[in-house]
C-alpha cells in the first residue's frame, strides 16, 4: 500500500458502513484522517463501526433528505472541528427494465438518492471548506454515466448527473482552495450486485476488457489520492477506473 498523507484532516464518508465507502474510510484511516461515516442504516453502522480502530465515529444520516444531512453536517463540525473532505459515495442501483416500462416512482427514488443526495451535501459542507480555503470532494459516480447502460435508465442518468454536478461545483471554488472531483468506476462486487439482475451483472463484466470487476481497494486508493493535498491542481475532473471499458 502507497503512502497518502491525510494525517489533520477530517472526513465525512457518505455510505460508508459497506462496500466501495468502507474500503474509503479503512483507507483514509490509515492514511491518518479522522473519519465520520454517514449511513441510513444504523444497524449496519453500529455494526462496522464496532469492527474499526483509529479516529472514527458515525451518524445515521439519510443523504436524501435536506434536513437529516444539516443535522449531519453540525455533528460532524462539533466531533471534528472542522470538515476537510467530502466522499459522496451512496448509492443504489435501481430496478432493471426498459426505458418504456421504467417505473416512474422508481426513476424519482433513483435520481433522489443518487444524485439529489450529492447536491444535498456539497450545499451543505462546501460554504464550510470554503470558510476555512481548503476542501476536497470526491462524488463517486459510474462508467454508467459515460456510457449508459441498457436497462438502467435512472442509475446511468443519476450517474451522467453527478459528473455535471462535480464540474459545475469544481469550476464555482476553483479559486477557493477547494477541489471537486468524480471517480467513474466500472462495477465492483458489493452488496449493490443484489439488486441487479444476473443479464445485467454479465453484461457489466462482458464490457470489461480486463476481464473482472474493479476492487473496492483500488476505488478507494484513488479516492484517497484524490482527497489529499497533493491533488492540488485537479478540479472539476473526471478519473476513469474501469479496466478499459472507458473510451473517453
Amino acid at each position: 500500500m502507497n503512502q497518502i498523507d491525510l494525517n489533520k484532516r477530517a472526513a465525512i464518508v457518505t455510505g460508508g458502513a459497506q462496500g466501495i465507502g468502507l474500503a474509503i474510510v479503512k483507507r483514509m484511516l490509515a492514511s491518518g484522517a479522522s473519519v465520520r461515516i454517514w449511513d441510513r442504516h444504523q444497524k449496519l453502522l453500529q455494526q462496522t463501526l464496532s469492527t474499526l480502530s483509529g479516529a472514527v465515529s458515525g451518524d445515521a444520516v439519510d443523504v436524501a433528505d435536506e434536513k437529516s444531512v444539516a443535522q449531519g453536517t453540525a455533528a460532524a463540525l462539533s466531533a471534528l472541528g472542522k470538515i476537510d473532505i467530502l466522499v459522496n459515495n451512496a448509492g443504489i442501483a435501481g430496478a432493471n427494465a426498459p426505458t418504456v416500462d421504467y417505473p416512474v416512482d422508481e426513476w424519482e427514488r433513483v435520481l433522489k438518492v443518487n444524485l439529489t443526495s450529492q447536491f444535498l451535501c456539497c450545499r451543505a459542507i462546501a460554504p464550510h471548506m470554503v470558510k476555512q480555503k481548503y476542501g476536497r470532494i470526491v462524488n463517486i459516480a459510474s462508467v454508467a454515466g459515460k456510457e449508459g447502460n441498457p436497462n438502467a435508465v435512472a442509475y446511468s442518468a443519476s450517474k451522467a448527473g453527478v459528473i455535471s454536478l462535480t464540474k459545475s461545483l469544481g469550476k464555482e471554488l476553483a479559486r477557493d482552495g477547494v477541489s471537486v472531483n468524480c471517480i467513474t468506476p466500472a462495477a465492483a462486487k458489493t452488496a449493490i450486485f443484489d439488486q441487479m439482475t444476473e443479464q445485467h451483472i454479465n453484461y457489466m463484466l462482458a464490457k470489461i476488457p480486463m476481464g473482472r470487476f474493479v476492487l473496492v481497494e483500488e476505488v478507494a486508493a484513488l479516492a484517497c489520492w484524490l482527497a489529499s493535498e497533493d491533488c492540488s491542481f485537479t478540479t472539476a475532473g473526471v478519473f476513469d477506473i474501469s479496466g478499459g471499458r472507458a473510451t473517453y
